[in-house]
């Protein structure tokens, strides 16, 4: 296999881009390679549907013909072969990012006298560069460990600080594409309850929110065993993830 397509970082780019072009990704599931190449051989032969990226409508794969990413039709496919690897890789970005955030913000606060003027003049747009950074980051590793604290409430701490409409209809999106596959996550539900927290307190109609909450429970009531299931090619392809995290981090022997 191609070592620069294993590249942890160009994984994380990777799986980046494709939730930068689709923001209403709905389901997320990882996938054996195996069923991977099953699924390709299918489209290759000019039968049965494509995994194709929604803006460009190709086939998703480094360059080594491998397959680790599939989307389509607002979901998301993530080969198991890369959890971790990608895993890792989303913690480091997050943590390096939102640490040079929380610099560069209490530098603004305190007015740093070791900064020249013209860096404390900067220091707006770079840390607008930062915020977005920090919340690209930890959008990929929520997905991945969806209860890593601190990257919902650097989340938390960006938002409040804009208290911009679109961003609070993110963090909805968000909350509820984790719980489609983690639905007794306290860290999205509580994150979710005060994101509408948030919303009501500026005067936005609740009404619709509301009911945008009782479909999604209606939604997850339905799922059965605290598993999400993913079909491709008519076979059940979701599988426990934890152990991937649990083996991540955990001492070597």
């Amino acid at each position: 296999m191609n070592e620069a397509a294993m590249d942890p970082s160009n994984l994380l780019c990777h799986l980046e881009d494709i939730l930068d072009s689709d923001p209403h990704i709905d389901e997320v599931g990882f996938i054996h390679p195996m069923q991977f190449a099953a699924f390709n051989e299918e489209g290759h032969s000019g039968s049965g549907p494509q995994l194709t990226d929604e803006i460009t409508r190709k086939p998703v794969r480094d360059s080594s013909s491998h397959t680790f990413f599939w989307h389509n039709k607002h979901k998301l496919g993530i080969s198991t072969i890369v959890l971790v690897p990608l895993y890792r890789a989303a913690k480091d970005a997050f943590l390096d990012a939102y640490k040079r955030y929380r610099m560069l913000r209490d530098s603004q606060l305190k007015k740093d006298e070791t900064l020249e003027n013209n860096a404390l003049t900067c220091l707006p747009s770079l840390l607008d560069t930062m915020e977005k950074e920090v919340m690209r980051h930890s959008k990929a590793l929520l997905l991945l460990s969806c209860d890593f604290g601190t990257a919902w409430n650097a989340r938390k701490l960006i938002v409040s600080k804009k208290l911009l409409s679109p961003m609070f209809t993110d963090e909805l999106l968000l909350s509820a594409l984790v719980l489609s596959y983690s639905p007794k996550s306290e860290r999205a539900w509580s994150h979710r309850r005060w994101v509408i927290k948030m919303i009501a307190g500026n005067g936005a109609n609740i009404q619709e929110v509301v009911e945008r909450e009782s479909e999604l429970v209606k939604t997850l009531a339905e799922v059965r065993n605290n598993v999400k299931m993913f079909n491709v090619l008519g076979i059940i392809t979701w599988i426990p993830k934890f152990w991937y995290f649990q083996t991540a981090d955990s001492p070597r022997s």
